[in-house]
């Protein structure tokens, strides 16, 4: 086994029904770009009721049919966001904790340690963050996860990685390791994932790979990291 394959994205979630909430971060084979993409998946009614919208450069969850609401905590919320030159992509409301962290001076990992896991019992959802410097000379990136320690969710176990960015290397992380009852959450260290310099064929890949019932929404970004300058692409299942 090599440990430092980087694997197609497509590799990754092809044939897996249901990965769940996922984030990739990294840089692309050319290095001139900073690449970030968030998706979301859903089995309930209620989850599957979204589309991202984009407002201001920010990325949000909406519902597709607001008379079909059924609870809107924990499916609704800024998924992207950024804060000076650090894009901020995570799977719930901590995009905002994060943010106000960063204002207060906080670190990544510190304007976490107020959130923890989702209270959906049994499946206590993980939150899943991830922060991106578009310093063009030092471009970098963390990825979190907030779990459960246990299957009765007594208290949450906290885990940050730390990356250089390196050309043609992502790196995903997502909040299930497939369908379950309950629903197994993600272990080990964020995947190496193989970057290009295409949006558009990344796009595709990932979006034709992830399971046809059951994902909803797909945001990706590439920076450039000399000019900022964004290109963006956006595909709802609900249209």
């Amino acid at each position: 086994m090599n440990i430092y394959e980087k694997l197609p994205i497509s590799t990754i979630v092809k044939g897996n029904s249901y990965v769940g909430r996922g984030i990739v971060l990294g840089m692309s084979a050319d290095g001139t770009k900073a690449v970030s993409a968030y998706f979301i998946m859903g089995r309930s009614a209620n989850s599957r009721n979204r589309v991202f919208t984009v407002k201001n450069g920010e990325v949000f969850t909406e519902p597709f049919d607001a008379s079909k609401v059924e609870d809107p905590s924990l499916i609704i919320y800024a998924a992207i966001r950024q804060y000076e030159n650090r894009l901020i992509v995570t799977n719930g409301n901590q995009t905002d904790t994060v943010y106000e962290g960063l204002a207060a001076g906080k670190s990544f990992s510190e304007a976490l340690e107020s959130r923890c896991f989702e209270p959906d019992e049994p499946n206590f959802t993980p939150r899943i963050s991830g922060i991106m410097s578009l310093d063009a000379k030092h471009p970098c990136y963390e990825m979190s996860i907030l779990k459960s320690i246990d299957e009765v969710g007594s208290d949450c176990a906290r885990y940050t990685f730390s990356y250089p960015a390196k050309p043609g290397l992502g790196h995903f992380i997502h909040t299930y390791v497939c369908d379950g009852k309950p629903i197994p959450t993600f272990q080990g260290e964020p995947e190496r994932v193989l970057l290009g310099n295409d949006i558009d064929a990344f796009t595709k890949e990932l979006w034709e790979n992830l399971d046809a019932d059951n994902k909803i929404s797909l945001y990706v970004r590439f920076t450039d990291l000399n000019t900022k300058e964004c290109t963006e692409r956006l595909i709802n299942k609900n249209n």
